[in-house]
C-alpha cells in the first residue's frame, strides 16, 4: 500500500519539488498550498491539491481531514511553509513580528498537532520540519527569521524524543540557499529612515541582497532528495543539511574559534 505524505506550501520551490518527487516515487502526496491554483500542475490521481492558510486553523483541519479521507492516514508531515521577515526590530511594528512567528512556528504547531492523533492511532509517522542554516546562525537584521528558526529547531529536538513512545519520529532539514523566490515574495523587510543609528546597516544589507550570488545555491530539487532522506532512511537521525556551502557554514560553527571568527566577521561585514 502506497504511503503518504502531507506537505505545506507546496505551490513552489521546495514544498512544489517535493511533492513532485514522492509522488514520481509511488507516494501519495497531500499538497497544500493558501491557493490551489498554484499547484494545478500537480494534479494527479496520487495527488491532492488543497487549501491550507497557516493563518487559518479551520483549512488546517479540513486540508488534513481531506488527506486522511483520500487516502486513509498520513505517514510523513512536511512543514515546509514559511518566509522571512528582517529589518531593525526597534522598527518592526508588533503586527508583523507576531505574523512571522505565526507563520513560521505557530502555524508549524497547528498542523503537527493536527497530524499526530493520526500517527499516534498507526503507532508510526515521521515530521520533517524544514529549518535553515538561520535556524543554528544568524544574520544581522533577522532577528524575527532567525528566532522563528531557531524555534522549530528547539521545538524539533524535544519533540523528537516526546513521540519515540509511539513510533513516531522527528527530523530537521537545514538548507542553505536555494534558487527560490525567498527574497521575493517570501521576504519581507520593515524599516525607519527616522532611525538613522540603523540605517548603515540596513544600507549593507541592502547591498548584499542586490548582489546576491546565488550561482552556487542548490535547486529545490536537491533539497527535495534531502528530505525523500529523512523521511525514508528508517534512522533516529535528527538533522539534515542540505548543500554544500550550508555543510561549509554549520560544519564547525560552534567550536569556540570557529564561533568567535564567525561573529567578528559578520561584524566586519556589517561595520559593526
Amino acid at each position: 500500500m502506497a504511503k503518504t505524505i502531507l506537505i505545506t506550501g507546496a505551490s513552489s520551490g521546495i514544498g512544489k519539488a517535493t511533492a513532485r518527487l514522492f509522488a514520481e516515487r509511488g507516494w501519495n502526496v497531500a499538497a497544500t498550498m493558501r491557493n490551489p491554483a498554484d499547484g494545478a500542475d500537480l494534479e494527479a490521481e496520487n495527488v491532492l491539491v488543497t487549501r491550507l492558510d497557516l493563518l487559518d486553523t479551520s483549512t488546517i483541519e479540513t486540508a488534513v481531514s481531506a488527506a486522511e479521507e483520500r487516502f486513509g492516514g498520513i505517514d510523513v508531515l512536511l512543514n515546509n511553509a514559511g518566509y522571512g521577515a528582517y529589518g531593525p526590530l526597534e522598527a518592526t511594528p508588533m503586527e508583523t513580528i507576531r505574523r512571522q512567528f505565526e507563520v513560521n512556528f505557530f502555524g508549524l504547531i497547528e498542523v503537527t498537532k493536527a497530524v499526530l492523533p493520526c500517527m499516534r492511532g498507526q503507532k508510526s509517522g515521521t515530521i520533517v520540519n524544514i529549518s535553515s542554516i538561520g535556524g543554528r546562525m544568524a544574520y544581522p537584521l533577522g532577528t524575527l527569521y532567525h528566532s522563528s528558526k531557531w524555534a522549530v529547531e528547539g521545538l524539533s529536538e524535544a519533540l523528537h524524543y516526546e513521540l519515540r513512545p509511539f513510533g513516531a519520529r522527528v527530523k530537521i532539514v537545514e538548507p542553505g540557499g536555494v534558487k527560490t523566490d525567498f527574497g521575493g515574495r517570501s521576504f519581507v523587510f520593515t524599516t525607519d529612515a527616522s532611525l538613522e543609528e540603523y540605517q548603515p546597516m540596513v544600507g549593507a544589507m541592502a547591498a548584499m541582497m542586490e548582489n546576491l550570488d546565488t550561482s552556487g545555491h542548490q535547486e529545490p530539487e536537491g533539497v527535495a532528495e534531502v528530505i525523500w532522506t529523512a523521511a525514508t532512511d528508517g534512522t533516529d537521525q535528527l538533522r539534515y543539511i542540505s548543500g554544500d556551502g550550508a555543510v561549509e557554514l554549520l560544519g564547525g560553527r560552534y567550536s569556540s574559534e570557529q564561533d568567535e571568527g564567525f561573529v567578528a566577521g559578520m561584524r566586519a561585514q556589517f561595520g559593526l
